[in-house]
């Protein structure tokens, strides 16, 4: 009988490790990485119908990751697993795509169940995570302040360079010119009317771009 394939995303190997021993007495574990690009990229390569992911990862963060991936692999399913208890992340993750949304203090008793439910079409959220969302649904919706919306693009130059990188590197690892970064920076700074570095670290703090 075929086994459901798995990838596993999440920067603590040691929590990878322990999801895998759970999990591959009943599915085949197809591959793991430590950041949002290596998830991308060998994902697209080995096809996983389930994908387990953190929110909080370098590189690229699990939600811009979930958006990149429900357009290159439409059918696979997003299981998010978190340390942030923040109650509005529920609704954040299911707009990037997630089909379930586990704390990982629940996940190792929550994750199997999670897989099943999402291959039937269920949606699956921690019971905790869910209370909160409800009660965000009961707050005055204009209470939450608009601000401009980076493109996706500018969203992956602020976080390599809120977690450090030179425009050399982010270059690099964009594959595309350092004057195309900088411009990127630049419009970013002027859309947000940021002034400094350090504005838009706390920026991308705030946003959930990067985790500190």
């Amino acid at each position: 009988m075929k086994r459901t394939r798995v990838f596993l995303a999440d920067d603590h190997q040691m929590l990878v490790d322990a999801l895998k021993r759970i999990l591959e007495p009943r599915y085949e574990v197809v591959g793991t990485a430590k950041d949002g690009r290596t998830l991308l990229e060998a994902a697209e390569k080995l096809q996983p119908e389930i994908i387990v992911l953190d929110i909080a990862m370098p590189q690229l963060n699990g939600l811009d990751a979930a958006r990149h991936l429900k357009r290159t692999i439409p059918k696979a399913k997003l299981i998010f697993m978190t340390m942030n208890e923040e109650p509005d992340l529920v609704g954040e993750a299911f707009r990037a795509g997630a089909s379930a949304f586990l704390l990982k203090q629940a996940a190792a008793f929550e994750l199997t169940e999670a897989i099943e439910k999402v291959l039937k079409g269920v949606s699956y959220v921690t019971p905790s995570a869910a209370e909160g969302q409800a009660n965000i649904s009961l707050r005055d919706p204009r209470a939450r302040e608009h601000v401009p919306e980076p493109t996706p693009r500018q969203r992956e130059v602020i976080q390599l360079l809120a977690e450090g990188h030179s425009m050399k590197e982010i270059a690099a690892t964009l594959n595309i010119t350092k004057r195309t970064v900088a411009a990127h920076k630049y419009a970013v700074m002027e859309l947000l009317q940021l002034k400094t570095n350090a504005e838009l670290v706390q920026y991308a703090i705030k946003h959930r771009i990067i985790s500190i």
